[in-house]
């Protein structure tokens, strides 16, 4: 008997209920857990070592321990959910590729699967948004990611192109190379437009973009807040 995942409320305002056999446990962001039966162990875990956990908090701004969740006393059940409101896939990962994931969008694994901080060039670390580091998942079994507002999924074919504001991205497929590049021909025009960096991709592979943007959401919010004086 193996786990079992179902996303259930989809949406905006979705959760993933886990149902794990004894013995059985994944991995999932720290604070993601709604509930649990009984029989569930919450630990925290540092997945990667100290190196591994430092890298994400200092270089990526994301969680230093994780949550592992174990049905320790016999099967069991956890639902858990993601901090921003949108929605949550279920990749099945079989070993042949890999993902890198932006910052903020992992939810879940299971523990066969490894999550682990990569560098990006000088260039890309610079300019991408996303700094020097970022997450490749790899290895065998399901892994849950979460967006903010809707996901849209891209297939390219070999040498097909695509281009994606930074701020937009989810994940994509190791196999997509990326280069990062002005949405305009000159910065004036890029800056005017309100589109400043862009990441196009070539295919082959998957592309999986948020339809919301969490940077114009912040400072769209911040207009309507007052400001003393």
């Amino acid at each position: 008997m193996s786990a079992k995942f179902e996303i259930i409320h989809p949406g905006d305002s979705p959760a993933l209920k886990v149902d794990l056999p004894q013995g059985e446990s994944v991995y999932a962001e720290g604070g993601a857990m709604v509930s649990m039966t009984p029989a569930i162990k919450v630990e925290g875990s540092m997945r990667g070592g100290l190196l591994g956990a430092l890298s994400r908090k200092i270089f990526r701004g994301e969680t230093f321990f994780y949550q592992t969740l174990t049905a320790a006393s016999g099967d069991g059940q956890v639902l858990l959910a993601p901090a921003p409101p949108g929605e949550i896939i279920l990749l099945e990962m079989d070993g042949s590729l890999s993902y890198l994931v932006q910052k903020g969008s992992f939810l879940m694994a299971s523990r066969t699967v490894t999550l682990q901080s990569k560098m990006q060039n000088l260039t890309k670390g610079l300019f991408s948004g996303e700094g020097f580091f970022i997450s490749e998942v790899t290895g065998q079994g399901t892994l849950a990611l979460n967006s903010f507002g809707a996901v849209h999924r891209v297939d390219l074919a070999a040498n097909e192109e695509y281009v994606v504001d930074n701020s937009h991205l989810v994940a994509w497929t190791s196999t997509t190379s990326y280069k990062i590049q002005k949405s305009s021909s000159g910065w004036i025009s890029s800056l005017t437009s309100g589109e400043m960096l862009v990441c196009r991709f070539k295919g082959p592979g998957t592309v999986y973009i948020q339809t919301r943007n969490p940077s114009a959401f912040g400072g769209w919010v911040s207009a309507y807040i007052p400001t003393k004086g």
